[in-house]
């Protein structure tokens, strides 16, 4: 395209061979806007904006989406607010963008003649309109999107922000992760939304919007209906569209009762959802706001409540039901916590499993231990040299919602999110000095490893001063003796197992007993508790307790690396329990379950932290998944 480079020119776009602006008049044309961006082709546009594909020349032609918008106000004065409140949202996208990776990045805003431009990352990948023209979304599908889009609109929603335009054509699964993208955040569209403009400038789509925004009204819980609109939509494949008349024919809208009829359209085509989705999707289409879910929360805590009755591994049920006085799951977090899986255990192929017994206990919010009982569960045992064997312990596949609530940890424990893995083989405790000892005496991988690393010497005590990469290199000797896919576990994975079906700060209970952790209750700053040689690592399962898995020493004793790179909160992470390998910092690593040196608040289920990769504070240990 041809770019008018009149300084004043509001609309400078002009298609190749014109001979003068078709806005200004003006005849000095250009191939990039600011000097910086040639703008490629007409993306869309609407009744106040354009969008434009784009490329930025001065970061090697990456691709970019340039929106302009033409705000609806007249004088001087008001421009000149419409241009402040204007700036004052693209701030708000940059935060949003640099926080959520399912939120495209905000790169430029600037103002141009009575145009207002925004410059964000293009999102490779097709919009859920574009994927209803080759697809039948059936409900895994729609959960699919619930759960991957609630988490969005719940942060977008706690920074003071209403997206005011979900429907398909906004929603993106990007080609490189498969995430569910929401784009087109229109900073512009609050612009036009104050009160410097009419009603008549509001901005929404028919067939998405609610009544309160066509009348210039917004809530979270407008968000909420559109997202639920979208969903019935993509189920019923049935869309609102103009006829020659202009008016709109809608086959599941009843406009003159004001009645949405799309179980009406999956009972004509055969289409069976379960009750508990059909209850969540009518409530999200209320037509009144307080009769809505006024929160994504909300919506996510139904979306998941009759899928589990408080589920813990499975071969627990015939205890519980034995045991009517058995322990439930706290309370203190809105959300389910451990949804049954369809591959309730690993699978046990060239393993012998055995069944072994634990004890696990339950404590009250003074730490009183309250209740104790026995389970079972299943290992197999690996080998490694002599009498020196590895136990690695079976862990149901299922679902659990990750990270703290507000009233526990900080923002890089949040937001919660359901996480959904498949079983999997996880050490029953942290690496001993022992097992490490046998497992570098094998044949080097790609370095070498001391035989004899901890500060603090035992056989049977926990692994310590070990680095991520030399933990790798245990993982790979491993692999190369065994066969087997040895490795570090995912951050997810990790508090999956320590958790083990609770939701409570610790897996006994909501606070801390001194017998059933190692950690530095004194409250001395970590580093002087290293050097006063406050307490130290104390032999592996010392205890005698376990978690309703049978694993042990998830709280405290020594700090254990994950795979992941370390972000700085989970706006973005994966749902599917995997290592979160996009973005992060490579030269951190997320480290779990805290330390004897650190305070409890360490040690919490949720509490994560990093250490460098090669060096920092030497307290790590580890502890080994296998799938």
């Amino acid at each position: 395209m041809l770019i008018c480079q009149a300084a004043n020119c509001s609309n400078p776009f002009n298609l190749e061979g014109n001979k003068t602006c078709t806005s200004c008049g003006g005849s000095n044309f250009g191939k990039l806007l600011r000097n910086r961006y040639r703008v490629l082709n007409l993306l869309g546009e609407g009744g106040f904006s354009k969008t434009y594909a784009a490329v930025d020349v001065d970061r090697l032609d990456a691709p970019c989406v340039i929106k302009q918008f033409f705000p609806q106000v007249q004088g001087t004065k008001s421009r000149a607010k419409a241009a402040q409140l204007f700036r004052e949202e693209a701030f708000r996208l940059y935060d949003l963008g640099e926080n959520h990776q399912q939120i495209p990045r905000l790169l430029a805003f600037f103002e141009q003649g009575s145009s207002l431009y925004l410059v964000q990352e293009l999102i490779e990948g097709q919009t859920l309109l574009d994927e209803l023209d080759n697809s039948i979304f059936d409900e895994d599908k729609i959960r699919k999107i619930l759960t991957d889009l609630l988490p969005v609109l719940d942060f977008i929603h706690n920074n003071q922000v209403i997206h005011r335009d979900i429907k398909p054509e906004n929603i993106i699964r990007r080609n490189t992760d498969g995430k569910l993208v929401l784009i087109d955040f229109g900073g512009a569209k609050q612009v036009t939304q104050t009160s410097l403009a009419r009603q008549a400038t509001v901005l929404y789509t028919i067939g998405y919007a609610p009544a309160e925004q066509m009348a210039g009204f917004v809530f979270p819980a407008s968000d909420l209906y559109a997202l639920g609109v979208t969903c019935v939509r993509l189920l019923t494949q049935c869309l609102p569209l103009p006829d020659d008349s202009g008016q709109f024919d809608d086959r599941i809208y009843d406009a003159m009762n004001g009645e949405w009829l799309w179980r009406d359209i999956l009972q004509e085509k055969g289409i069976i959802i379960s009750e508990q989705l059909g209850r969540i999707l009518d409530k999200l289409l209320q037509h009144l706001v307080k009769h809505r879910y006024q929160s994504a929360a909300e919506v996510l805590k139904d979306l998941t409540e009759d899928l589990t009755k408080k589920i813990t591994p499975q071969s627990h049920s015939l205890q519980q039901q034995e045991d009517n006085s058995q322990p439930v799951l706290s309370q203190e977090t809105n959300f389910p916590d451990v949804v049954k899986n369809s591959n309730p255990q690993p699978a046990a192929t060239l393993v012998n499993l055995q069944s072994f017994e634990f004890n696990v206990v339950k404590v009250d919010e003074t730490g009183s231990l309250i209740k104790r009982w026995n389970r079972k569960a299943n290992l197999f045992i690996e080998d490694l040299a002599g009498q020196i064997s590895l136990e690695m312990v079976s862990i149901p596949g299922g679902s659990f919602i990750m990270g703290s609530p507000r009233n526990e940890g900080g923002t890089d424990e949040r937001p919660q999110h359901i996480v959904t893995l498949k079983s999997f083989f996880i050490g029953k405790y942290p690496i001993t000095q022992a097992q490490w000892k046998a497992v570098a005496s094998l044949p080097q991988v790609n370095r070498s490893l001391n035989p004899n690393p901890s500060k603090f010497k035992g056989a049977i005590l926990p692994v310590e001063n070990v680095s991520w990469y030399e933990a790798q290199e245990f993982c790979a000797r491993l692999r190369d003796k065994t066969g087997r896919e040895y490795r570090l576990p995912s951050e997810a994975e990790w508090e999956y197992a320590c958790r083990s079906g609770t939701s409570t700060a610790f897996n006994f209970g909501k606070s801390i007993n001194p017998e059933l952790i190692n950690c530095n209750l004194d409250k001395y700053h970590p580093i002087e508790a290293i050097r006063k040689h406050y307490k130290q690592p104390k032999p592996v399962g010392s205890s005698g307790i376990a978690n309703d898995f049978g694993l042990y020493d998830m709280h405290g004793q020594v700090w254990e690396w994950c795979a992941d790179p370390w972000h700085k909160n989970y706006h973005g992470s994966p749902t599917d329990g995997t290592v979160w390998h996009s973005g992060g910092d490579l030269h951190r690593r997320v480290i779990r379950g805290g330390s004897w040196s650190f305070s409890s608040y360490c040690c919490r289920s949720a509490s994560r932290s990093w250490n460098e990769t090669e060096g920092g504070l030497r307290v790590c240990g580890l502890r080994v998944v296998r799938e």
